[in-house]
């Protein structure tokens, strides 16, 4: 008897604990507010600075406040400080400081560095900036180019190291190092007409290319791309706050319509002559990459078709202007054309990546036309991050493992030996030293933010860099909670990934809101391991919210039968699997099922809308921020690539547009778009608003002026997240 009061007053006693632990806990947690987490960032996780591997040795350098620091792959250890405050202060006179500096890269010699500062960004991936040489070795700095000329663009070294090429004021030029002569190569530059050695907007948005210009080997040519956009049609923005607001005009090829004129161009360095490479072709055609091979005098060219179903690998030589296609790459669907094109010093070979037998692998060709395929399987080749010719391995990142994954692997030429060097279940990101020997780790999970380490080429962790233990202690400090992964399949037949993040007090007894998020676009994936802490979903689950994320038919991972269902009819099944989610959530126990909405950001915007149009009350409300609502409004390379031309495929085009389905719509809509969006313009949300308005529908709307696709700059994005936070909480 006395055994028994023993164990019970035991048990009471643990009763009390957890009692007093979790009363001690909700007491002590923080509640975010929408202001701790847009101004202050509470919860942003913390990188390398600079990190940066040196381009010949095993060497990587990062920034401090005051340093730019070299430290040694094999230990981690800091080596010798390259340039500092101090230095900059002495050689110059133009008030540089390392905060100022917003990148820098190094000749292949490792002696000279090439310093940008006050960058500003054109578009997405185009800048122009004042550049400065720094010679290390002589302790000199000196500017690329007089800054009286103004910024210039994407200064970059030969591989000898003695020229800088950049682009300024839409012409080619480069600064002789030894004599210090600037030598200019174009001479017709022109806005809005034509461009040398920088990409019109839709290659630089769609093909995933900035600088056009590129070194040989020995330093002799320069190969650039010249621009001619003269014919294609303009589009113009009103940009606000002047007495007379001004319009600002720029090319934009929308779906179906006439693209720039593009020409490939080699300058020899010794003669001052540039020679077009004239490569005949029957149709019309794209050029997203140029390579020059080892040897310096072959040029590889890719050239896409506009279906962008077929792409061709032409070796054209400079010395006698003869070319031929070594490789021809085609899908029923389309390609996506990748970084992951390697050539072998022979000469005569590459390693790349291909989606031709219905998941993306790794082949070695030859260009005599053999083709052997290193990896297979049901699963994907995300990324070759690493070839070493010496020892003939192939370092790549893949979801072999884990769908939701991506883990480190190395195969050799032959397709053999294959061995995965990352450990761990989660999702890695990695980048190699020069000789391959070592490379920086950013492992993650859904519940461990980026852990940075320092790894030898077996996998081995040398040293940690950064583990994000502050983050993690703020999560807890803020009782912040973790996705958990699920899948369902739908009434079709569709298994179907996703993930959830429940609020902390999580209750089954109760019927909680859910938000859905979305973005769904061709090859995307939402639902992974890498670690996101989702801060705003983490306010939402302390108001009370579920916030759930599915990827639906269309997106990437899951090999071309998943993702190309979607062809010719983008938005059919993308928005049919959505509304599929939110059945699938009616059917929970904890959830609400008059209580479900959705919300996007561009391709997920035109999602929402689109699946609250057709959904039939699947959902009670949606937020749209800056979509497409016609896709005959959107560029040519990204459409076609999926619908082909508003001409070959009107159906296509409209059947799938939220602007057709207006009259349609049942439940609370907010769209939201900012005035100067160069990506999805405005005019996409005008129409959407026309076409409500003339179906009687009630809905808000709020716009962003001068605000581009980003929405972003000053408090705009505090304002946003109060905007929609707001309207969910009255409508959700």
């Amino acid at each position: 008897m006395q055994t028994f009061l023993n164990y019970n007053k035991l048990i009471m006693k643990k009763i009390f604990l957890i009692i007093v632990t979790t009363v001690a806990i909700t007491a002590f947690s923080q509640t975010l507010t929408l202001e701790n987490i847009f101004k202050e960032g509470v919860l942003r996780g913390e990188g390398v600075a600079g990190f940066q591997p040196m381009p010949a040795s095993d060497f990587y350098t990062v920034t401090t406040k005051n340093t730019i620091d070299k430290h040694n792959f094999a230990t981690g250890e800091y080596v010798t400080t390259l340039l500092s405050n101090d230095i900059l202060t002495s050689l110059s006179d133009d008030s540089l400081t390392i905060s100022k500096i917003n990148s820098y890269s190094f000749s292949k010699n490792e002696n000279k560095m090439l310093l940008a500062t006050e960058v500003e960004y054109i578009y997405r991936r185009t800048s122009k900036g004042f550049y400065y040489l720094f010679d290390i070795k002589e302790n000199k700095i000196i500017p690329v180019s007089d800054k009286a000329k103004g910024k210039i663009s994407f200064a970059t070294f030969s591989d000898n190291g003695d020229k800088i090429a950049f682009v300024r004021n839409l012409n080619l030029f480069y600064l002789e190092l030894k004599t210090g002569k600037e030598v200019q190569v174009t001479f017709d530059g022109k806005e809005n007409h034509i461009l040398n050695g920088l990409p019109d907007w839709v290659y630089e948005e769609e093909l995933d290319i900035a600088k056009t210009f590129f070194w040989s080997p020995n330093g002799k040519y320069l190969a650039y791309m010249r621009f001619d956009e003269s014919n294609v049609k303009e589009f113009s923005m009103t940009m606000w706050g002047e007495l007379y607001p001004e319009a600002y005009k720029y090319k934009y090829p929308k779906a179906g319509e006439e693209n720039s004129l593009v020409e490939i161009y080699v300058y020899n360095t010794e003669n001052n002559k540039s020679v077009k490479v004239d490569i005949k072709t029957n149709e019309e055609v794209y050029y997203p990459r140029l390579y020059w091979l080892s040897n310096s005098t072959d040029l590889m060219v890719l050239q896409l078709n506009r279906l962008q179903n077929k792409l061709e690998f032409v070796k054209y030589n400079v010395l006698n202007h003869n070319y031929s296609i070594v490789f021809t790459d085609t899908n029923p669907y389309w390609l996506n054309v990748t970084h992951n094109y390697y050539f072998l010093t022979n000469n005569n070979s590459m390693i790349l990546t291909s989606e031709r037998n219905g998941f993306n692998h790794i082949y070695l060709v030859d260009f005599n036309g053999n083709i052997k395929q290193l990896t297979s399987g049901n699963w994907e080749i995300a990324s070759i991050e690493y070839v070493n010719q010496k020892t003939k391995q192939i370092y790549y990142l893949s979801n072999e493992n884990d769908r939701l994954g991506r883990n480190l692997f190395v195969i050799d030429f032959l397709g053999k030996k294959k061995t995965r060097i990352s450990k761990g279940e989660g999702w890695n990101a990695v980048s190699f030293s020069a000789t391959g020997n070592y490379y920086r780790n950013t492992f993650s999970t859904q519940t461990q933010p980026q852990y940075y380490t320092i790894n030898d080429n077996k996998g081995n962790e040398l040293r940690i860099l950064q583990n994000n233990a502050k983050l993690k202690e703020k999560m807890q400090e803020y009782n912040c909670v973790n996705k958990e992964f699920f899948q369902f399949t739908t009434i079709e037949g569709v298994t179907i990934d996703g993930w959830m993040m429940k609020p902390a007090d999580f209750n089954p007894a109760k019927k909680y809101p859910v938000l859905v998020y979305t973005y769904g676009g061709p090859g995307s994936v939402e639902v992974n391991r890498n670690f996101n802490v989702e801060v705003w979903y983490q306010y939402l689950a302390q108001h009370g919210y579920i916030v759930a994320c599915a990827d639906g038919r269309g997106s990437g991972c899951r090999g071309d039968a998943f993702k190309k269902v979607i062809y010719k009819q983008m938005g059919k099944y993308e928005s049919d699997d959505q509304i599929a989610f939110a059945k699938y959530l009616k059917t929970l126990p904890y959830v609400n099922p008059d209580r479900i909405g959705i919300w996007g950001w561009s391709f997920g915007g035109y999602l929402s809308a689109l699946s609250l149009f057709k959904g039939e009350d699947a959902f009670a409300m949606a937020i749209a921020v800056a979509p497409v609502t016609n896709w005959r409004y959107y560029d040519n390379i990204y459409t076609e690539r999926f619908q082909r031309t508003p001409q070959e495929n009107p159906e296509g085009y409209d059947e799938n547009s939220p602007v057709f389905w207006a009259d349609k719509l049942q439940g609370k809509f907010l769209l939201i778009h900012g005035t100067a969006d160069d990506n999805v313009h405005f005019q996409n949300s005008i129409d959407l608003v026309t076409a409500l308005n003339s179906a009687g529908k009630q809905y808000e709307m709020f716009f962003y002026p001068n605000k581009n696709h980003n929405i972003s700059g000053g408090n705009t994005r505090l304002h946003l997240y109060t905007l929609m936070s707001e309207f969910i909480f009255k409508n959700l």
